[in-house]
């Protein structure tokens, strides 16, 4: 179980941090330009898209680095419910712009990192 933990953790952290830096780093309409699917920053102030990134980059090193250095691992949970609350606001999104195949992968993604928060707790 704990090699699926960590499997699932790194996986997750790997995703998070390049959808972090794209959102922290690129311009709206260049992320808007990747696909169909990342229209929504369109639909958001520049701000809220660039706190979004932080988030997750900020929850991504909060999957892994607790746990690997043994320096309050107690926090791992945490980080990955709070990516799972960024990810239902995203289904949220999906739902409203009527996205719904884009928003079971939005689910699937809250899934991991459920799994994670209560592996580690």
């Amino acid at each position: 179980m704990d090699t699926a933990l960590w499997v699932v953790a790194w996986l997750l952290a790997v995703m998070y941090v390049v959808s972090g830096v794209g959102k922290l780093f690129l311009r709206r309409e260049t992320i808007a330009g990747v696909g169909s699917a990342a229209g929504w920053v369109l639909d958001v102030a520049p701000g809220t898209v660039k706190f979004i990134g932080i988030v997750e980059i900020l929850g991504a090193a909060g999957l892994i680095l607790p746990a690997l250095l043994d320096i309050a691992p107690e926090l791992v949970p945490l980080a990955a419910l709070g990516l799972a609350l960024v990810m239902a606001g995203a289904v949220v999104v999906r739902l409203r712009r009527r996205e719904p195949l884009v928003a079971l992968l939005d689910l699937g993604y809250l899934a991991l990192c459920a799994f994670v928060a209560i592996g580690r707790a």
